[in-house]
C-alpha cells in the first residue's frame, strides 16, 4: 500500500494527483524549480523539495535529485505526471531499482513505446492499421510530415509540401527535437490533411485491459490540441468500436500495466483510421474520458501500481468537453506570453471543472509549457456542453497576459464545430480566420468599455489626490475642448474625450459616431472599479481593474486589455528605426546573419527558444543589418532591442 507519493512534476498534474491523493489518505510531496517556489501546488503538498534552478534539464529531468527529494522526504511512490520523465525508461528502472513504487508501466513497456518507429513496426505485427512511409519520396507523395520519434506536442514536427524545402524542415525538426527531447531522430510519413486524432483511453493490468472510451482531439495549432472531448462526435459505432480493440491489442502486445492512451489517424471520407502512437502515460486530456465514464483515472492507477484491478468501464454518460487555456496570443502566430496574472478567475459552477497550476498573482515563467489551465464541462449533449464551456470562458477574469480565451469562445460557437465537421485543420484553414484578436462588441459597446476605462482611471486619479478630492471629476467652470484619456489597443491608440455636466460626467464622441454614453456610477471594489455606464437608456456594468498603466475592463460583451498612454513621453524608450525587438523573454539559440550582410524582408535573422519552442525573429524589410546586440546563449527580456535593420532606400 502506498502511505506518501511524490509527483516528479509541476503545475496543475501535481495538484490533480495531490487530489486523488488527498481523497485516499495518502501524503504527497511536492518537488518545484525555482521559478516555481509560489505556485499553489507546491502549498498543495504535505511536504515540498526544492530543485535548485530553473530549467528543466537542471530540476525536473534531473533523476538523482528526484530520486534523493523521495529519499529524504520518506517517499515510497513516484508518480511522474506527463512530460518530463514520465515517458523514461530509464526514469522508471531507477525507481523500481530505489525500491519504490512506480506508478505507471513497466520499463519494457515504455521502451517499446519510446520510439515512434519502433512503436509502428511492433504494431504492425500485432495486426494494428498503421501509415507507411515512404521509403524515397516523390512530388506524389505530397504533403509529407516529419515527426520526432522520441516526443510529442508538436515539438520537432514540421508539414513538408516541397521535396526542396524536406531536407531543410527535417534540420529544422532534429535540432527542435534534440533540444526538447534529448533525442534528434525524425521520420517521415504521409500527412493527411483533413484528418482527424482520435485516441483510445486504456488501463492495463494482470487481468486484461480495461477501455475507457476514446477521445477526440483534432482541434489543434501547432500540432498541439487546444479542444479535446469525449465521445467523438460523428464516429460511426463500427468504427468506435474497432479502434477500441485496436487499442486494446496494442496495449496486450507490449503486455502494458497502468494508464496509457493509444492514438489513431482517423480519416472520416475513407472510415479508416491508423496508428499513431502510444503514449505510456496519463494524458492532459484524461479529465473529459473521467467526466463520461465516472471514474477517476488516477485512483485507477494507483490500484494497478498496488497490485489491484481498476474499476470496469461501465456505459459512457452525457458528453465533455476541455479546452487548454494558454497565455499566448493566437493573433500574432500563437506567441507565448510570460509575466504576472494579475487576476485568474475562472467562475466554479455546476458542470465545470477546472485543473490549474496558477492563481491572481502567480508568474507565469519562459522555461516551461504555456498552458494556465484546463477548462471541463460536462453535460447531457455535445451542444449544452459547449454552450456552458463558452458561457463560463466568457465570465472568466484573466488579466496580466494575453490569453486564448476568445479564440477559444469563438471555436465552441462556430456552426462547423457545433455540428461535428472537426479535424487537425480547422485552425489552418483559411474558411475560419479564428485568431482571437478582435474587439469584442458592436462599435457602440466597445465605445462604452472605453469610456468606463477612462472613468476608471480618472476617478483613481483623483482618489490619490492630496487635496482637491472634492471637486467633481473632469469639472470645469466653462466648457472648452473636452478632457481625453488615451489608451493603446493592440498597437492602435484609443483616443476617449468625455466632459462633466450638470448631470455628471458624459462622453464626447472624438469622431462624432457615438452620442448618450453617460456614467452612472464608479465605486471602488475589493478588486477594483465597478463603472456602469448609461447608452441609449440601456445600463451595463463593467469590471475595471488598474494595474500600473494596464487596465482590464470585463463587461457583458467581453475583455478589453489596454494599456495607458500618458501625455508625454520619455525620448529615453524610443528605439532606433529598424530594430527587432525580442517578441518574448528567451534564449538566443543562433543569429543566422553578420553585421553588415544585406537582408530581404522574411529573411531569419535570429531564432529565439521559449517555452519549448523556437521562433524565428525575421527582417521586416529590405536592408542592412546595421548591427547585433546579441550572442547565442543570451537571455533577453521581451522588448529588448535584438539587432537593427536600417532599411534601403
Amino acid at each position: 500500500m502506498i502511505t506518501r507519493l511524490l509527483v516528479a512534476n509541476r503545475g496543475e498534474i501535481a495538484s490533480r494527483v495531490f487530489r486523488t491523493c488527498r481523497a485516499l489518505g495518502i501524503e504527497t510531496v511536492a518537488v518545484h524549480a525555482d521559478a516555481d517556489a509560489d505556485l499553489p501546488y507546491v502549498a498543495e503538498a504535505d511536504l515540498a523539495v526544492r530543485l535548485p534552478g530553473n530549467a528543466p534539464g537542471e530540476t525536473y529531468l534531473r533523476v538523482d535529485l528526484v530520486l534523493e527529494a523521495a529519499r529524504r522526504t520518506g517517499a515510497d511512490a513516484i508518480h511522474p505526471g506527463y512530460g518530463f520523465l514520465s515517458e523514461n525508461a530509464d526514469f522508471a528502472s531507477a525507481v523500481q531499482a530505489a525500491g519504490l513504487t512506480w506508478v505507471g508501466p513497466e520499463p519494457a513497456s515504455i521502451h517499446a513505446m519510446g520510439s515512434k518507429i519502433e512503436a509502428k513496426r511492433l504494431m504492425a505485427a500485432a495486426g494494428v492499421p498503421v501509415l507507411e512511409a515512404p521509403a524515397e519520396p516523390t512530388e506524389a507523395d505530397l504533403p509529407l510530415i516529419v515527426k520526432a520519434s522520441a516526443g510529442g506536442g508538436g515539438r520537432g514536427m514540421r508539414i513538408v509540401r516541397s521535396l526542396d524545402a524536406l531536407a531543410r524542415e527535417v534540420a529544422t525538426a532534429e535540432a527542435e527535437a534534440a533540444s526538447a527531447f534529448g533525442d534528434g531522430t525524425v521520420f517521415v510519413e504521409p500527412y493527411v490533411e483533413r484528418g482527424r486524432h482520435v485516441e483510445v483511453q486504456v488501463m492495463g493490468h494482470p487481468g486484461g485491459v480495461e477501455v475507457y472510451g476514446e477521445r477526440d482531439c483534432s482541434i489543434q495549432r501547432r500540432h498541439q490540441k487546444v479542444v479535446e472531448e469525449a465521445p467523438a462526435p460523428r464516429l460511426p459505432e463500427a468504427t468506435r468500436a474497432a479502434m477500441h480493440e485496436a487499442a486494446r491489442a496494442a496495449a496486450a502486445a507490449i503486455d502494458y500495466r497502468g494508464a496509457g492512451t493509444v492514438e489513431f489517424l482517423y480519416e472520416a471520407e475513407a472510415d479508416r483510421f491508423f496508428f499513431l502512437e502510444m503514449n505510456t502515460r496519463l494524458q492532459v486530456e484524461h479529465p473529459v474520458s473521467e467526466e463520461v465514464f465516472g471514474v477517476d483515472l488516477v485512483a485507477q492507477q494507483l490500484a494497478v501500481a498496488e497490485g489491484r484491478t481498476p474499476e470496469p468501464a461501465g456505459a459512457p454518460r452525457g458528453h465533455a468537453i476541455e479546452v487548454r487555456l494558454y497565455a499566448e496570443d493566437p493573433a500574432a502566430g500563437y506567441q507565448p506570453q510570460s509575466g504576472r496574472l494579475t487576476a485568474f478567475e475562472i467562475p466554479a459552477e455546476p458542470g465545470i471543472r477546472v485543473e490549474s497550476g496558477f492563481a491572481s498573482g502567480s508568474e507565469v515563467s519562459t522555461h516551461y509549457d504555456a498552458m494556465l489551465a484546463k477548462v471541463v464541462s460536462w453535460a447531457p449533449t455535445r451542444e449544452a456542453a459547449a454552450r456552458r464551456l463558452a458561457g463560463v470562458l466568457r465570465r472568466a477574469r484573466l488579466h496580466g497576459l494575453t490569453t486564448n480565451r476568445d479564440l477559444l469562445v469563438e471555436v465552441l460557437g462556430h456552426e462547423e464545430f457545433l455540428g461535428g465537421d472537426v479535424s487537425t485543420a480547422f485552425l489552418g484553414e483559411d474558411l475560419h480566420s479564428l485568431q482571437g484578436g478582435s474587439v469584442p462588441g458592436t462599435p457602440e459597446q466597445q465605445a462604452t468599455s472605453f469610456f468606463a476605462a477612462a472613468m476608471a482611471w480618472v476617478e483613481r486619479s483623483v482618489a490619490g489626490r492630496a487635496v482637491q478630492r472634492r471637486i467633481p471629476t473632469g469639472w470645469r467652470n466653462v466648457h472648452s475642448a473636452p478632457q481625453v484619456v488615451a489608451f493603446d489597443l493592440r498597437g492602435t491608440e484609443v483616443r476617449v474625450g468625455w466632459r462633466h455636466d450638470r448631470a455628471g460626467a458624459v462622453m464626447v464622441d472624438l469622431h462624432d459616431e457615438v452620442h448618450g454614453v453617460r456614467l452612472v456610477a464608479a465605486e471602488p471594489t475589493d478588486t477594483g472599479w465597478r463603472v456602469v455606464v448609461d447608452h441609449g437608456g440601456v445600463r451595463s456594468s463593467h469590471d475595471v481593474r488598474v494595474t500600473g498603466h494596464r487596465v482590464d475592463v470585463d463587461s457583458p460583451w467581453g475583455h478589453l486589455a489596454l494599456v495607458h498612454v500618458p501625455r508625454f513621453t520619455d525620448p529615453a524608450d524610443a528605439v532606433a528605426s529598424g530594430s527587432l525587438l525580442a517578441p518574448m523573454p528567451g534564449t538566443v539559440v543562433a543569429v543566422k546573419v553578420e553585421a553588415g550582410a544585406e537582408v530581404a524582408a522574411g529573411d531569419a535573422v535570429l531564432v529565439l527558444e521559449a517555452m519549448k519552442m523556437q521562433h524565428t525573429v525575421t527582417a521586416p524589410h529590405d536592408g542592412t543589418v546595421t548591427a547585433i546586440h546579441v550572442e547565442p546563449g543570451a537571455q533577453v527580456a521581451s522588448g529588448e532591442v535584438l539587432a537593427v535593420v536600417e532599411e534601403q532606400a
